[in-house]
Order: C-alpha cells, then sequence, then structure tokens
C-alpha cells in the first residue's frame, strides 16, 4: 500500500511548481489564468487540512444543540427547522456561538484574508471559550 506522497503534499507540490517555473514564463491572460488556478489549489489545500475537523465540531455542536445525532447533513436541516420553529433563535446564546464558529470555520477554508474574518478572530475565540467554560460548568 502507498501511503506517501498525501493529496495535500501533491497538491502543494504543484501549486509550487506552477508559481516559481510557469507563472514567469506567462503574461496577460495566461498569467492571470494561472493565478486563478493556484489560488483554487490553495483553497482545496485548506479545505483538505481544515474540513475534517471543522465538520466533526461542527456535528458535535449539533448533536448537542438539537439533542439529535445523524449526518452532518441532517442535523443542519434539523438545525433549519429548529431556527425556524424558535420564538427567539437570535436570543439562543448556544445556537449563535454554533452560527459563530461554524461562519469562521467556513471562512477560514474560503477567505482566510477577508477583512471581516481576521477582525473577527478574537471574538470568536472568546465565545468558544465561553462554550467550554459553559460545558465544564453543565459536567
Amino acid at each position: 500500500m502507498q501511503d506517501e506522497p498525501r493529496a495535500p503534499e501533491i497538491i502543494g507540490v504543484v501549486r509550487t511548481f506552477l508559481q516559481e517555473r510557469i507563472a514567469p514564463c506567462l503574461e496577460g491572460r495566461e498569467a492571470f489564468d494561472l493565478r486563478v488556478a493556484v489560488r483554487a489549489l490553495e483553497l482545496v489545500e485548506r479545505e483538505l487540512a481544515i474540513a475534517p475537523r471543522a465538520h466533526h465540531e461542527e456535528a458535535q455542536r449539533l448533536e448537542k444543540l438539537l439533542g439529535a445525532s445523524g449526518s452532518l447533513g441532517e442535523l443542519n436541516r434539523r438545525l433549519i427547522e429548529f431556527i425556524a420553529t424558535d420564538a427567539d433563535p437570535l436570543g439562543n446564546a448556544a445556537l449563535m456561538r454554533h452560527l459563530w464558529k461554524t461562519t469562521a470555520d467556513k471562512l477560514a477554508v474560503d477567505q482566510p484574508r477577508y477583512a471581516a474574518f481576521v477582525a473577527s478572530q478574537a471574538h470568536i475565540e472568546s465565545l468558544i471559550a465561553q462554550e467550554a467554560r459553559t460545558e465544564r460548568e453543565e459536567r
């Protein structure tokens, strides 16, 4: 069985090759298209690095919030129902922490240099710390 190199390493090598060896040879539209392709590879690298943990944590938060289990897709469908039937969903602190953290995880993959995401990191970290304190108190 061949374990190495793994997909993130292969993508990184291809991205570096395109940036260092091919990009200097291109101009105009081809150079732009290559930059777009490199950005897409960077997004895939982040997806492979961040998404598995983020999806697992999202499912755990949803299971706790909804008191149910299931696939991430099923839990998110239940979340939609939960929000639709909650009289004050914005007043639900656990729901708001979940939405903040889920959004932050998605931005970390898709737009890690997005100014509002970068600026919100301290707020998100304080929400995560608050959630951890709440969990400890509930035990």
